[in-house]
Order: C-alpha cells, then sequence, then structure tokens
C-alpha cells in the first residue's frame, strides 16, 4: 500500500491535475473567504464553509478522475491486478494519495482563520469543527469520485459521473420532496400495504427476469433488479418513509450542522461509514474485473 501512495501522489505533481486542483480550491476558497468574511469585517466563518462543500462538489470529479480509470485506459490495471498486493490495499493507497491532495488544499482555510485572528479573537472550537466537518465530507467525495472512476476508462466519463453522483447526494432531500412518494398507492388505491407491496415485487421479478434473458444474461440485471426490488417496495409499503430517509442520506444535512460549531458523532461517522462503503464497492469492482 506504501508504494501505491508513493507512486499515486508523486503523479499528481508530475501531472497537471494535482496544480489545476490545488489553484482552483486556492482560487475560489479565497474568493469565498473575501466575499463573505473580510467584506463584512466578521469573525465568522461558516458561510465560506458552506459554500467550500458547492466548490468541492465540482473540484473532486477533477482530483480522482483519473485514479483508476487512466489505468484501465493504459492497460497498466492488469499489473496492478496481479501484482502481489491486495486489492484492498491498491484502493486505498490510490484513496490515501487523492486524500492527501485534498487536504493540502483545505488546510488554507487554517491559514484564512490566522488572519481573521490578527484582527478579532475568533472562536476556534467553531473553527476546528468547521474544518473536521470540512474533512470528513471531503473524504466521503473522494471516496465516491474513486468508486466512479473504477466503472470506466474515460477520465472525462468519469469526472461527470462523479459530479451527478456527488449533486445527487448533496440534493438527496430535495429530491425526497420532489419525488411523489405515494405514487403507488395511488395506482393501487383499494389495496392494503401488504398486497401492494407483493404485487410491486412480483412484477419488478418479472421484468427483471425478462431483461436478464433478453440482454444474455448480464450479471449487472439482477443486481439492479435488487436494487429496485428494495425501492420500490419501500414506496409500495412505506411510501412517506422515502422523504425521511433521503433526509437523513443527505450529504448537506449531515454537514451543514458542522458549519454552526456543532460536532455531531453520528454525523462524523456517517461521513466515515459513507467512504468505507464507497471504497469497499470500488474494491469489488476490481475484483470482478480481476476474475473477468
Amino acid at each position: 500500500m506504501g508504494a501505491i501512495f508513493r507512486r499515486e501522489t508523486l503523479s499528481y505533481f508530475t501531472s497537471p491535475i494535482g496544480y489545476i486542483y490545488l489553484a482552483a480550491f486556492y482560487a475560489f476558497s479565497a474568493f469565498s473567504f473575501t466575499s463573505n468574511s473580510l467584506q463584512y469585517g466578521t469573525t465568522k466563518m461558516d458561510g465560506m464553509f458552506q459554500q467550500l462543500m458547492i466548490i468541492l462538489i465540482v473540484l473532486i470529479p477533477i482530483l480522482t478522475m483519473r485514479t483508476l480509470s487512466e489505468e484501465k485506459k493504459n492497460k497498466t490495471d492488469q499489473c496492478l491486478l496481479t501484482a502481489p498486493v491486495g486489492l484492498g490495499s491498491i484502493v486505498v493507497g490510490k484513496f490515501l494519495a487523492a486524500f492527501l491532495i485534498f487536504l493540502l488544499g483545505v488546510a488554507i482555510t487554517l491559514v484564512y482563520a490566522v488572519v481573521i485572528s490578527a484582527f478579532a479573537a475568533p472562536d476556534w472550537s467553531v473553527i476546528l469543527g468547521n474544518f473536521v466537518g470540512l474533512v470528513l465530507v471531503g473524504a466521503a467525495f473522494v471516496a465516491v469520485g474513486i468508486f466512479c472512476s473504477s466503472l470506466t476508462e474515460n477520465q472525462v466519463v468519469s469526472a461527470v459521473i462523479s459530479f451527478i453522483a456527488l449533486i445527487a447526494l448533496y440534493m438527496l432531500t430535495t429530491i425526497g420532496d420532489v419525488i411523489p412518494a405515494d405514487f403507488i398507492e395511488k395506482l393501487m388505491p383499494d389495496l392494503g400495504a401488504v398486497p401492494r407491496t407483493v404485487i410491486t415485487e412480483a412484477v419488478v421479478i418479472l421484468v427483471t427476469a425478462v431483461i436478464f434473458f433478453v440482454t444474455g444474461k448480464k450479471a449487472a440485471v439482477p443486481v439492479i433488479g435488487f436494487i429496485a426490488m428494495l425501492v420500490l417496495g419501500l414506496f409500495a409499503a412505506k411510501g412517506e418513509l422515502v422523504p425521511v430517509i433521503l433526509d437523513k442520506l443527505s450529504f448537506w444535512e449531515r454537514y451543514v450542522g458542522f458549519t454552526y460549531g456543532l460536532f455531531d458523532l453520528s454525523n462524523a461517522l456517517f461521513f466515515i461509514s459513507a467512504a468505507a462503503v464507497f471504497l469497499f464497492l470500488t474494491v469489488r469492482v476490481l475484483e470482478k474485473r480481476r476474475w473477468a
């Protein structure tokens, strides 16, 4: 893992990616700091940290787009996959390298806090809480970006997929408010929750089976069908819970508390778990490729 980490870290500075990411982050964060804090002569930095999450949604895909897609395009992934090193070590090594570059970017926020302290005494506990929250959400974002990079050999496609995924994770609360959670109930208004759920699951299984055989027994079809069963089954049984669940999974709702200096252990564990889940999924993608 150490060799992978060193190789990946060095690659960020032997290619333009690392410099572009850091320059863009420093520029946008400086603008945000100036417009939210210096311009109003305040020691509060919560507005800047809220905007930085939006900035990361744009920049993290650029940082992670080449991590695995470039290996696949250049066929060097075959060397990695056949090397005497665990897939978990490969993924974690690449994650730590990207995360290090990310940390080099967000560290500038502490410099901004020092600048403010030259004029007035800031609330350091709130600033550190903001910083920790940004680091945690950044770790989850980097893991999502690496997972998206493992799905394709095209860096641009990887960046686009990452951007869409991060936007979706950011806007889950809004999505939950917009989608018609009771649409299945309206289709079968005379049925109770149990028969409605049974019928929905049966239809999904039938459709999945047809698609599975029509597409030549693609392995991904049953997986997608299983996910559809879980999602539509929830809509059929307890549609009113969907907005609540999406709100609990929203990255923004989990992060915004940090910007007000509220350190919630459950939110910290949420981002750590999210990063672990996406890194695990990345390992599974590589494992499938190894035995393909």
